[in-house]
């Protein structure tokens, strides 16, 4: 164990050395606008303030690399994994036209970072009070502050007869659940059939995910020659979200002779001995399927008591609502922002950058006039060639919700196919290394 780490990892009592900041920084207590502005002088000689980040993800990645930089802290991040696999980009593996070797890649550059140390243990819980994480094997992580970066789970209990039916039945947003999704995938290719796909109502991750893996299944359905079709459910009366609607119903023409899109029919229950759904729409049999379920945060955030179905917090902070200690980024806080991977690693970088400032003791920036949060971009492939670009601008008013504005290209193109490509790589690198 590192020094850094030593100083930190502990069972030592609750009211041992805080985060140095302001009064108005009282661990667990709900704090407004005001509170989270207060800035964080660090004590001279004393040792580096310890930042611990769950998550090796795209929001935990980005706030890592921020706080790497800034050189103001001990930094150790909590993944269990051995390797990063992106889900972003992965829509082409599951449909059998892309290599899982594209997706993985090596956290051994993050580790090497000044100031960094990874922890190859999964979170169970988080103790507020002794500002601890606690690990899967007992030990104890104390942070000074703690950035969340824990992801999602599926809402399984809105769907009965699914947790008996979980191992048949992967759904694949989640990092390395795709190649039980890709096993799936070739079963349908090799015997045909029919193939159930769905999409639940938002908010859920990369909504147009599910649309994206439907017409990438449907070209190598076309390209193999297979005698089969791919039926559509979706919960919503249209693709979503509204300004990707159009362009999405567009795309889905091209492969009218192999996916059946039904809007507005919700899953209801689900009998994997007897391969039936019960939906909204009546009973549909199936031979294979790949149910999208209702999503929401990890339950690290429930535990911990930072919210329910998502984390609440402050804008533009990203802290949580219920502890000025700690910040909560990607798919698991509960903004209107979408939940994509490059909004949360624009989130990751402003987070550390946010920390690093406040343990600097800097006067915070005044908040006025309309501001911008972390950019969104997203490519929804529609062949292994092409895809739709969509960008998605966050800005806010203090005091006011926050407003989407979109930018989305009005039908795929080759040209944002290979654009997808491009960006995909550039940002595994200024993740990775």
């Amino acid at each position: 164990m590192s020094d850094a780490l030593r100083l930190h990892t502990t069972t030592s009592q609750p009211n041992g050395s805080a985060w140095p900041r302001r009064r108005v920084l009282q661990t667990g207590l709900a704090v407004g606008p005001a509170a989270w502005l207060a800035g964080c002088a660090n004590v001279v000689g004393q040792a580096k303030p310890h930042v611990v980040v769950v998550g090796g993800g795209w929001g935990g990645l980005g706030a890592v690399r921020a706080l790497a930089r800034e050189q103001v802290a001990a930094i150790t991040l909590i993944e269990p994994n051995e390797r990063f696999m992106s889900c972003p980009m992965s829509g082409h593996y599951v449909a059998g036209a892309g290599s899982l070797d594209e997706l993985l890649h090596s956290y051994q550059r993050v580790e090497a970072l000044p100031g960094v140390q990874r922890l190859r243990a999964r979170a169970q819980a988080i103790e507020r009070d002794r500002r601890e994480v606690v690990l899967d094997g007992g030990q104890r992580v104390r942070y000074d502050a703690l950035v969340l970066s824990p992801g999602i789970e599926y809402m399984e209990d809105s769907l009965p007869g699914f947790a008996q039916a979980r191992e048949a039945l992967p759904v694949g947003f989640r990092a390395f659940e795709h190649q039980a999704v890709r096993a799936q995938v070739e079963r349908f290719l090799a015997q045909g059939g029919t193939f159930v796909m769905s999409a639940p109502k938002p908010p859920y991750r990369c909504p147009p995910a599910p649309y994206e893996r439907a017409m990438l299944i449907a070209e190598q359905v076309k390209k193999r020659g297979v005698r089969g079709k791919i039926v559509f459910l979706d919960a919503n009366p249209a693709p979503t979200p509204a300004p990707i609607a159009q362009p999405i119903l567009g795309a889905l023409r091209a492969y009218a002779d192999v996916i059946d899109y039904r809007p507005n029919v919700e899953l209801q229950a689900v009998d994997a001995g007897r391969r039936a759904l019960q939906t909204s729409a009546g009973e549909l049999r199936y031979d294979h399927a790949n149910l999208v379920l209702p999503m929401r945060a990890h339950a690290l955030v429930r535990q911990a008591g930072l919210g329910q179905r998502w984390a609440d917090v402050l804008l533009p902070s990203f802290q949580a609502k219920a502890d000025a200690h700690i910040f909560v980024i990607g798919d698991a806080q509960g903004s209107p922002q979408p939940k994509s991977g490059q909004v949360a690693f624009g989130q990751g970088r402003a987070v550390g950058e946010e920390i690093a400032r406040r343990l600097r003791g800097e006067a915070a920036p005044a908040l006025k006039g309309e501001m911008e949060l972390p950019l969104g971009i997203c490519w929804a492939a529609t062949s292994h060639d092409e895809a739709i670009n969509v960008n998605v601008v966050t800005t806010m008013v203090p005091g006011e919700a926050p407003k989407l504005r979109f930018t989305v290209d009005p039908k795929p193109s080759a040209r944002s196919g290979t654009a997808a490509w491009s960006w995909a790589r550039g940002i595994w690198r200024a993740m990775l290394g």
